[in-house]
């Protein structure tokens, strides 16, 4: 049994990442943002705090799984729960190239998303990231208490070399 959390700013390559592990291990994989923002109806409610650690409690509870997302306070529970924590952390001019060529798929129709692909999604994409460079010292502090079990990838040569290990799930953890 194991349990991966997927951290990682927009565009990193969390959702990539963590359905290939999936495909690799048969092994449950949970996006952050379906879980704070489920669909009801057709419609994304938000789930309050509250509801949101409930549902990553359940989720716990099921045994393994890969759950995936940028940082949010209810991540906690995660973070304590996970026996790996991969951060994904590439290049920001990468990120940036990704998100460009993210939103001009969704207008284009090539690419499929839950939120609304407009330019105010895009210019928020854009201050997310810029507030993680301004912060990302907070982000490291964050993380250090779990840097036993942390995994940061930078290059892509990096997750290709996490992903070859036979078993993803007795990986020698090394920040």
């Amino acid at each position: 049994m194991s349990k991966i959390y997927i951290i990682g700013i927009v565009a990193s390559g969390k959702t990539t990442l963590s359905r290939k592990m999936a495909k690799m291990t048969d092994t449950t994989a949970y996006e952050l943002d379906n879980i704070v923002r489920p669909l009801k109806n057709g419609q994304q409610v938000k789930r309050t705090p509250e509801e949101q650690l409930d549902e990553l409690h359940r989720i716990n509870h099921t045994g393994s799984w890969i759950i995936e997302g940028t940082y949010r306070k209810t991540c906690h529970s995660v973070l304590d729960n996970a026996d790996q924590i991969v951060f994904l952390d590439p290049p920001l001019l990468l990120r940036c190239v990704r998100i460009v060529t993210r939103f001009i798929k969704q207008q284009l129709k090539l690419e499929t998303c839950r939120y609304k692909s407009d330019l105010k999604m895009l210019r928020w994409m854009f201050e997310w990231t810029v507030e993680f460079e301004k912060d990302r010292d907070h982000f490291n502090r964050l993380l250090k208490p779990y840097e036993e079990k942390l995994i940061v990838l930078k290059r892509k040569k990096e997750i290709k070399n996490y992903m070859n290990q036979g078993d993803l799930y007795e990986t020698e953890i090394t920040g």
